[in-house]
């Protein structure tokens, strides 16, 4: 029997887990007050992979710094993550300030969906998702096989949801902190007859910007 593959959705809570890391025993309910950023990689000891480990490790304070921690997982051994982050640091001067979940009966991957039978029945797909404070599944990023991801994108997805949740403003393409932000489009007819008098940047009723 084909086996089904559930995906989690978003803004909805993301699904509990528990399992073994680098770091020790790590739970969902461990982040609890926290962002957190769950990204798995296909396999350990892999070039590809390598360089992401590098780019979120070299992040890893400007995600802190933010209130976010970062969790990594693979469908590799406990002791196979030890022996590869023990070589990213031997070979390129590199630690690895995260843990990462030993998921070798594959329970976590295939919660969040990180298995694509497409792609690979036995690795995980190149998964990000993006977990607010209250658990809630915020933001999910795929990735092929043969590509890297890009830790800066997912530096800049994390400061746009942070200014959406705490001024309730929506971001344009590209944005970074410091541009205008998109002012949500009125919802009533009283609404609209008193938007050109509010002083915003108007493009036109249902495209304002401001500064924050």
């Amino acid at each position: 029997m084909e086996q089904v593959v559930t995906f989690p959705r978003l803004n909805e809570a993301a699904p509990a887990f528990h399992a073994k890391t680098t770091h020790g025993e790590r739970s969902l309910a461990d982040y609890k007050g926290k962002w957190l950023v769950l990204f798995s990689h296909p396999a350990d000891f892999t070039p590809v992979c390598t360089t992401e480990f590098i780019g979120f490790a070299n992040a890893a304070d400007t995600f802190k710094s933010m209130n976010c921690e970062l969790l990594g997982l693979s469908i590799d051994s406990l002791y196979s993550h030890l022996a590869w982050t023990h070589n990213i640091q031997d070979k390129f001067g590199v630690h690895i300030p995260f843990p990462i979940i030993e998921d070798i009966k594959m329970d976590v991957a295939r919660a969040y969906g990180m298995v694509h039978p497409g792609a690979a029945d036995t690795q995980a797909v190149r998964a990000t998702f993006f977990i607010d404070p209250n658990g809630i599944l915020r933001a999910m990023v795929y990735y092929p096989m043969s590509n890297g991801r890009s830790i800066d994108e997912f530096v800049r997805l994390l400061q746009a949801m942070q200014t959406s949740d705490k001024s309730q403003v929506a971001t344009p393409e590209g944005w970074v902190p410091g541009q205008d932000v998109i002012v949500p489009p009125p919802k009533t007819a009283e609404a609209l007859a008193k938007r050109a008098s509010e002083g915003y940047k108007m493009v036109d009723w249902y495209y304002a910007t401001k500064s924050l």
